[in-house]
């Protein structure tokens, strides 16, 4: 049985619950969502599995997931990294933010999402479970992916995080 960490609005720890059952609940709980960078500046973006339990077949950013209880965001960032994608590297928190929203079968994602950012250039070995698809795009044409996007081929997480993430690598580079 997974659990995940209940959280208030500023991310403070207020319980564990089973993680089916609280989408099924809709509670507020922390999450991560991973973007991965290449030497190009191109972005890595991931086809989830059709068998995921939500969002199935479509595009998002290179992981996402939730920490254990007892276990640091960073840590569990860096490990589903290695689970879903196969490899390890310098991760670096650069923003937050929470959504909520009602899946067609009646799960709720209702997070708590911190966002991290590193860069990698090596061999990738997804996880077939986890992704059915992966490449790196230029910034540009995911963000007219997004912008004409009435197919809905992105996740509602990277639809919220990727213009705030446009934002953070506006600044980063003044």
């Amino acid at each position: 049985m997974e659990e995940v960490i209940l959280v208030d609005n500023n991310d403070n720890e207020i319980g564990t619950m089973e993680k089916i059952q609280t989408h099924k609940l809709g509670l507020l709980h922390r999450a991560f969502s991973i973007f991965i960078f290449d030497k190009k500046g191109q972005m890595l973006i991931q086809q989830r599995a059709f068998s995921k339990y939500h969002s199935g077949g479509l595009w998002s950013n290179a992981c996402c997931g939730h920490p254990r209880p007892n276990e640091l965001t960073i840590d569990a960032a860096n490990r589903r990294l290695k689970e879903e994608m196969g490899f390890e590297t310098n991760l670096v928190k650069i923003f937050n933010f929470c959504y909520r929203t009602k899946f067609a079968n009646n799960l709720i994602e209702n997070e708590y999402d911190n966002v991290f950012v590193g860069y990698y250039d090596g061999e990738i070995k997804p996880n077939i479970d986890e992704i059915n698809d992966w490449t790196y795009k230029p910034l540009n044409e995911i963000q007219n992916s997004l912008s004409q996007n009435r197919d809905n081929i992105f996740t509602v997480w990277f639809e919220i995080a990727f213009p705030q993430l446009l934002i953070w690598l506006e600044n980063v580079e003044r």
